[in-house]
């Protein structure tokens, strides 16, 4: 009896740790180059993550136009940030406002 509850109790365990999984979504990379956002349009799903990967050798920010949010990218690094809500994200870097991009994040997985 020890041995059926222990094997139940383990798939449990599985089971949760994989649900967990299939809510942290994807990594996206937007490349920053030129001084500019590139893709500078792009689809994720809710969950998904967009990192922000530098290869300019200035800082930079992602600055959601309404201010819900704002990430910092320093010269030859890369920031993240996750999109758990549907809806249309227009961004831009706060030192270099003709930077611009689009974030478009789709319900569903």
């Amino acid at each position: 009896m020890r041995t059926a509850f222990r094997c139940a109790a383990m798939l449990l365990a599985l089971q949760i740790m994989s649900a967990r999984v299939g809510l942290a979504g994807e990594v996206v990379k937007i490349k920053i180059t030129d001084l500019a956002f590139s893709p500078a349009e792009i689809t994720i799903k809710e969950g998904d993550t967009i990192e922000w990967v530098n290869e300019d050798f200035i800082d930079h920010t992602a600055t959601a136009n309404d201010g819900s949010w704002d990430v910092a990218i320093a010269e030859s690094q890369s920031a993240r940030l996750q999109f758990d809500h549907a809806g249309t994200s227009k961004y831009f870097c706060r030192f270099h406002p003709d930077m611009t991009g689009t974030v478009h994040v789709v319900a569903g997985k």
